[in-house]
């Protein structure tokens, strides 16, 4: 048997340094790495691995229970769709021209004000709405096609021009130019207002023999998106020049189209915008009627100008120190729980209509819930909520109280689904590097963090210890390895006692 204090003593000093200084720095490139990894993503890479990966090998699980878990997952997918909610990339209803806005931010600041992720989901939704497979054997449908999937825009534009000098017919093109050729608003408008005259003939044109076949419908659906897009980005267009009334009846009429390419523009937000900045907050409130309905999907533009319009009605006289004396009225009581139904679905929102964060351009995609949808509802609506008298003075003093009704942690909502735990991940895909995303609820340090970083700091406090009193600290070390060796001698003290007829039984077994 080998004997362990001989070994002990022949341990120097520097031998206990170079053990903890060498436990020191690994410990705390761990940290570094698991800091690092959960700013990115937000998770530890070690609980991650220990879930995914050695989870598995340690508890087993055997193909029938695998399959039996799928099963149940198939058979209750119905169900379970109901209750966790999608976090599914909307496009923005309200989202800025990239030459006349976008692009005139990255020169006054040398910032990409758009993610290539946002950028690629634009380019999807183009290819989609504005291209179909009657477009074979069309050299200049065929260029678009590519070029909206270039990630230059010098190239972008150049090929379309190249698809209009083919055929100035193609309006597909004059929307490219007009979204990032134009430096200027009245530039854009002036390219779509072209782009309306040959949107309008082609539509005609296909109209009339939608009826032929597949192709010729296709040929027809294309042509109604893209008629539609360009109304839209016009009204847009009235609407950041001032001409409030052409575009609120351009939006209008909008409205009232039923193709699919609706469900994805969202214009009614543009129409509750515009009404806003008129201030005809009874048309407003006739369209909140019909959108603001429980079979529909919610908005934070939705709840927020809800809440918007209930705060209107009490905020100019609201005092925090009276209603604290004598209580809320009926209507008080209305705006603070419209407040709190706001906050719920979005609580990101309230810090940027407070100027607690910075605000950014908004991106041309947006997370329902997400920091990316009160950035883009912030950016226009936070000059109506200033223009109401004390609405955000009683912003301010009631919208913190939500989180005390919600349930924590997060497992049910009270007015809404849970809030969603895949929106920090999106929302870092949408917006730009050096915006700080806004993360809810806040996460808690995991613990693999906090035991690297006491494991660091005790090895490194041991290391210096050591190299200051190497004669103390070697005594404490053998010290503390006898007492930890005790009890293994005792074992081994307590075995040899034992009949070897034992030891043999033992050891069969």
């Amino acid at each position: 048997m080998w004997d362990s204090t001989l070994l002990l003593n022949t341990l120097t000093p520097k031998f206990y340094v170079a053990l903890t200084g060498t436990s020191s720095l690994i410990s705390g490139l761990i940290l570094i790495f698991e800091w690092w990894y959960f700013r990115k993503y937000g998770t530890s890479f070690i609980e991650q691995v220990s879930l995914n990966h050695i989870s598995p090998w340690i508890g087993g699980g055997d193909n029938a229970n695998d399959s039996n878990g799928t099963s149940l997952n198939n058979s209750g997918s119905s169900s379970n769709h109901q209750n966790v909610p999608e976090c599914k990339v909307w496009r923005n209803p309200i989202n800025l021209f990239r030459g006349a806005e976008y692009q005139r931010f990255y020169w006054a600041t040398n910032k990409e004000p758009l993610t290539y992720y946002d950028m690629n989901l634009s380019a999807q939704d183009h290819q989609t709405f504005f291209t179909c497979e009657g477009d074979t054997g069309k050299a200049e449908y065929e260029i678009m096609q590519t070029a909206w999937r270039e990630r230059n825009p010098v190239v972008r534009i150049q090929a379309a021009h190249s698809a209009l000098d083919r055929n100035p017919d193609c309006a597909p093109a004059y929307i490219l130019l007009a979204e990032e050729e134009a430096t200027t608003i009245i530039e854009a408008e002036k390219i779509l207002k072209q782009a309306l005259k040959v949107a309008e003939n082609n539509y005609r044109k296909s109209q009339n023999t939608q009826h032929q076949g597949s192709i010729a419908e296709a040929i027809h659906r294309r042509d109604t998106n893209v008629l539609i897009y360009i109304k839209r980005r016009l009204a847009m267009c009235a609407r950041k020049l001032g001409k409030l009334k052409e575009a609120v009846k351009m939006f209008r009429d909008l409205t009232k189209e039923v193709p699919p390419i609706m469900n994805v523009l969202n214009i009614h937000e543009n129409l509750i915008e515009t009404l806003l900045e008129m201030q005809a907050y009874a048309d407003v409130q006739a369209v909140l009627a019909k959108y603001d309905d429980i079979s529909l999907p919610k908005s934070a533009t939705i709840c927020y100008t809800a809440a918007l319009l209930k705060a209107r009605l009490v905020a100019d006289k609201f005092s925090p120190d009276i209603a604290s004396k004598r209580g809320l009225t009926t209507a008080e009581m209305s705006a603070v729980e419209a407040i709190h139904r706001a906050v719920e679905f979005n609580p990101h929102v309230p810090k940027y209509l407070l100027e607690m964060k910075p605000l950014i351009l908004p991106p041309e995609h947006v997370l329902k819930r997400g920091d990316s949808e009160a950035i883009a509802y912030a950016f226009f609506h936070l000059a109506h909520w200033k223009q109401i008298e004390g609405a955000l003075n009683l912003l301010h003093c009631t919208w913190e109280g939500t989180f005390r009704m919600l349930p924590y942690p997060l497992e049910r909502g009270h007015l809404f689904y849970p809030y969603p735990t895949c929106t920090e991940c999106a929302d870092r895909e949408l917006l730009p590097s050096f915006h700080d995303v806004s993360v809810y609820p806040k996460k808690e340090l995991p613990f693999f963090i906090l035991f690297t970083a006491g494991l660091c700091s005790f090895t490194a406090l041991l290391a210096l210890l050591t190299h200051q009193y190497p004669d103390t600290m070697g005594v404490v070390a053998r010290s503390m390895l006898a007492w930890f060796s005790h009890p293994f001698y005792y074992l081994l003290d307590k075995l040899a006692i034992l009949p070897s007829n034992l030891l043999q039984q033992l050891s069969r077994i």
